[in-house]
């Protein structure tokens, strides 16, 4: 039970871009990545902006027969975890295939294939759907799929718990690595751009109308009024620490402690979650990972971009670290990419250690009352070394987690 969990590999797919460099990238150059849904004509939607990924070839990661049983939230699995175990440099085929393992976060699988085969099974004659209907959009295709495609034979477990699920994956990965699991895929990413999806999304009344990029996903901000979904995510190889030195892994950072909470209710319009149950989940992760509040260079919040929502949050931050911690979210240049965006913040902070500068929260002039933070409002240099990342998750989960610079000791 002690064995330490690090993180050796980075896969990003996401409107920032394929890869970590590219990722990176983007979010130091500060463009928004949003624009018009181009999946599907949006004109009949009250909402018409996405986060997209840019030029993405599912040819260059799926092989064919895989292409057209999977939908296209697999199809960025794919691509991710393949990045991942790429710039981890493990060699798998030397490795048992009982220690190795996937956890990953989804909030609702493959839309865009089941829709489609619904809409054939009432347009044609025959009303026939897919042989493959019936896995292609279940939420566990993507762990199931990446398992057996790299022979993954460990412990797999998907996680569900809208975006907080994103951060639970990086929980469940460092529990099945002190179990006895040298490496496991963790992380997300998400399709949520479909026509069935995004009606099923409009039912929160979270989402922003706005039309333009710039101002249509502002959270902390005077006016915020929802956010810009976008597809994607992130997939992180996580490796049992002895394993990754004897192999001679170059190794991002650590996952330190995690913890989730939950409001106890459910979530209804104008409200904003229990301050109290996200105080909590800070609180607790901290005292797992032994480190004190004082300790943290970085927040990175769930920045969800409702008013009552970020004025939950950012009370909660105050209470827990004061008003001097450094706060940052790209989450209004990229959109709100669910369980994806969680995972995707656990890489930019990975990021930010790696070349100690924390990037700047997008757009961001003016803050809103009660949202009063400590934003980083541009790129700056500043020694990187411990981490905490906040995801919520519609309904009332909370769970943040706690990552930090690898160090030789605990």
């Amino acid at each position: 039970m002690t064995a330490r969990a690090v993180i050796t590999g980075l896969g990003v797919v996401a409107p920032s871009g394929v890869g970590a460099d590219a990722h990176w990238k983007s979010i130091m150059d500060g463009a928004s990545r949003l624009g018009r849904i181009s999946r599907f004509d949006p004109s009949s939607y009250p909402v018409t902006l996405a986060g997209e990924v840019p030029d993405f070839d599912p040819d260059e990661f799926v092989n064919p027969r895989l292409k057209v049983a999977t939908d296209r939230w697999t199809w960025h699995g794919f691509a991710a975890a393949q990045e991942a175990l790429s710039d981890s440099a493990v060699d798998l085929s030397t490795m048992d295939p009982y220690e190795t393992a996937v956890a990953l976060a989804s909030s609702s699988g493959g839309n865009e294939f089941g829709q489609g085969e619904l809409q054939s099974l009432w347009s044609e004659p025959d009303g026939a759907v897919s042989v493959y209907q019936s896995i292609a959009w279940f939420y566990a295709a993507s762990v199931g799929q990446i398992s057996i495609l790299h022979q993954l034979k460990g412990q797999c477990s998907v996680l569900v718990a809208e975006s907080a699920g994103g951060l639970d994956s990086f929980a469940q990965a460092a529990r099945t690595i002190r179990r006895g699991t040298k490496v496991v895929l963790a992380g997300g990413t998400e399709g949520p751009l479909s026509p069935y999806a995004l009606t099923c999304q409009l039912s929160t009344r979270r989402l922003s109308t706005g039309t333009d990029p710039a101002t249509a996903y502002r959270p902390f901000a005077p006016g915020a009024a929802g956010y810009v979904v976008g597809e994607g995510g992130a997939v992180l190889l996580v490796e049992d620490l002895d394993h990754a030195r004897e192999r001679g892994a170059d190794i991002y950072g650590e996952v330190l402690g995690w913890s989730a909470t939950h409001d106890g209710r459910a979530t209804r319009p104008g409200d904003g979650g229990d301050q109290a149950q996200v105080a909590r989940a800070l609180r607790v992760a901290l005292e797992r990972a032994d480190r004190a509040a004082s300790d943290v260079d970085v927040v990175f919040p769930d920045a969800v971009g409702v008013p009552e929502c970020d004025r939950v949050e950012a009370a909660a931050i105050r209470e827990v670290f004061g008003d001097q911690v450094p706060v940052t979210t790209q989450k209004g240049q990229l959109g709100r990419l669910y369980q994806g965006g969680a995972a995707l913040d656990v890489a930019t902070a990975l990021q930010a250690m790696r070349y100690d500068v924390l990037p700047a929260t997008h757009g961001l002039t003016e803050v809103a009352p009660g949202c009063e933070l400590n934003f980083v409002t541009e790129p700056t240099a500043r020694r990187t070394s411990l981490a905490v990342v906040n995801a919520r998750g519609y309904d009332g989960y909370n769970t943040a987690l706690v990552v930090g610079r690898y160090e030789e000791a605990s």
